[in-house]
């Protein structure tokens, strides 16, 4: 593994534990050559489906898009990346389920504003008013108050 501060190949792993929903492996690694340590997390690498765009394209999954696009709702709220990366393993872990070689955007946009919902309903809010594109305030104000009812 490179090192990140010399850029030397050689590192030794000193420590090695399953993350926290096991589905990686977080590895404390020290550089052969400037001996500082770096931490590297290992996943399997799963043959995920294609996302169908709305109009109409196909892109590969990225979950870094996913994971900008939901920081982007929760900025300057109580909400962890810690939080986010879990609330994005879980939706990624659900795709392999449906057995389906292509997802609607549209699928996943419904599962992150579930999810949202209940973790800060200003993310949610504001993740919903870009993925819904709502026309105008009315359409707004609506999804408000279907949110104060529950």
């Amino acid at each position: 593994m490179k090192c990140p501060f010399c850029g030397q190949l050689d590192s030794k792993v000193v420590d090695s534990r399953p993350d926290k929903g096991g589905a990686a492996i977080r590895r404390r690694r020290e550089c052969e050559s400037c001996g500082k340590r770096f931490t590297t997390h290992e996943r399997i690498e799963e043959v995920l489906p294609l996302v169908l765009k709305k109009d109409g394209r196909r892109e590969p999954f990225d979950r870094l898009k996913l994971i900008a696009g939901i920081q982007k709702a929760c900025e300057k709220r109580q909400v962890s990346r810690e939080t986010i990366e879990r609330l994005v393993d879980r939706l990624e872990a659900r795709l392999p389920e449906l057995g389906e070689k292509e997802v609607p955007s549209t699928t996943i946009g419904e599962w992150v504003m579930t999810e949202l919902h209940d973790i800060d309903e200003v993310a949610y809010v504001r993740f919903a008013s870009v993925y819904r594109s709502f026309k105008d305030v009315n359409e707004f104000m609506s999804e408000l108050q279907d949110l104060l009812k529950k």
